[in-house]
């Protein structure tokens, strides 16, 4: 619904550009696979991601914006794999990386039933529910930040 106005065409140019960014980032794995550089571009694809949520929530409906979350998703998406990929070998306990997943895969979870209930219960049009559901996407990813943040901190 968001990507409405853009043309197929622009779907599989971006698809272009995503695989040319994975491959170029895959490149540059040596210098990539760091705790610290894990941190900066996680945190990185989080504010790109509240970014997108607070234009679509200024501009909702509009080509720019359309073009604006299919291009910022896009480019969060180049570093999915490598996101996945240091996670694998930061968190290097079998345990831990079990709970990592199992976390990950509880909130996405939670949130598409979430949604569901949301869709369910709000009764305006779909246009209007996608809208509304922004608020909550806004908040939970200010939460992601600041959870992510503070799990990088030092402890004493």
């Amino acid at each position: 619904m968001i990507y409405t106005p853009l043309q197929p065409s622009i779907f599989s140019f971006g698809g272009i550009v995503l695989a040319v960014g994975m491959l170029l980032i895959a490149k540059f794995y040596d210098v990539l696979l760091k705790i610290r550089r894990y941190f900066q571009i996680g945190i990185f694809v989080e504010l790109v991601m509240l970014g997108l949520i607070i234009i679509f929530l200024l501009h909702p409906y509009t080509y720019m914006t359309a073009l604006l979350v299919y291009s910022g998703y896009q480019l969060t998406f180049m570093f999915g794999a490598y996101l996945v990929r240091a996670e694998t070998l930061i968190v290097k306990k079998a345990v831990a990386l079990t709970k990592v997943d199992v976390s990950k895969q509880v909130g996405y979870l939670a949130g598409m039933v979430g949604s569901f209930i949301f869709y369910q219960i709000v009764d305006a049009s779909k246009q209007q529910q996608v809208y509304m559901l922004h608020y909550l996407l806004l908040v939970v990813e200010v939460v992601i930040i600041m959870l992510f943040i503070k799990s990088f901190e030092r402890r004493k």
